[in-house]
């Protein structure tokens, strides 16, 4: 531990001049000048000690400092810089950036645009698609003919799946058989089984599932973040389900 002593300054001695018009003959006039000198000599007196006082303080500071420095301690220091104030984003040149990058990826034509900035996510698609109030958004590329699919039947569809940079995440169509599925059951994420459940046999649609509507978000699951995924959609068959039970044995049969 650091101890500082004061150092104790003496007061200025009087000056000859001082003295020899104290001793003046004029009772009067050595009385008037004396008291102005020694009021001028206390007035420097005090100066002088606040200017020690002063040093002693910024050496204090210093030694407390040093012993913060060496001990390993890290001081806080006021900061006065200039906050960094959050302008709002160029949202063309990250069109643009998407674009670019969804080009590259071979994307579809009339495929959206998502201009990210952080956490918020903004969709920019033509006048073809529509926005429902769930925040699902459609587009029917192509209208079917019969029934929309109902709770407990079988759908049969080829899909597509891309993210938000245009870039193809599955595919049907590569795996060379359509997918089958019953409605009703959760076997989809909402989005799409919403996207789904009033198209007609024939019909392709393409579906944008924003993130509250999307799949679950885990090391577990296929997802690693919360993103916009893009599905393009064709319905080829519906099927109607019966349950069929045979001795201990139940399944569900489409035909």
């Amino acid at each position: 531990m650091l101890y500082l002593s004061s150092t104790l300054v003496p007061k200025p001695p009087l000056s000859y001049r001082t003295l020899s018009v104290c001793q003046t003959p004029q009772p009067h006039r050595r009385r008037l000048r004396c008291g102005c000198y020694i009021n001028d000599a206390l007035r420097v007196n005090r100066e002088q000690n606040k200017t020690v006082l002063h040093s002693e303080e910024n050496l204090r500071r210093r030694f407390l400092l040093f012993f913060l420095l060496t001990s390993g301690i890290s001081p806080a220091f006021p900061c006065f810089g200039k906050t960094k104030s959050k302008n709002p984003y160029d949202e063309r040149r990250l069109l643009q950036q998407n674009k670019r990058i969804q080009k590259e990826n071979n994307a579809p034509d009339d495929f959206p645009n998502f201009i990210r900035e952080g956490f918020s996510v903004k969709v920019v698609a033509s006048e073809n698609y529509v926005t429902r109030d769930s925040g699902l958004i459609l587009w029917d590329i192509a209208v079917g003919k019969g029934d929309c699919p109902k709770a407990g039947q079988q759908v049969t569809f080829h899909y597509i799946g891309y993210n938000e940079s245009g870039r193809r995440i599955d595919s049907t169509y590569l795996q060379g058989s359509p997918a089958k599925v019953r409605m009703g059951t959760n076997a989809l994420i909402p989005g799409f089984e919403e996207g789904l459940k009033d198209m007609k046999p024939g019909g392709r649609r393409r579906i944008i599932v924003p993130p509250e509507l999307g799949p679950p978000v885990g090391p577990s699951t296929f997802f690693s973040s919360k993103q916009f995924e893009v599905f393009d959609v064709e319905l080829l068959s519906i099927q109607d389900c019966t349950r069929r039970t045979i001795g201990f044995y139940s399944d569900v049969v489409c035909n």
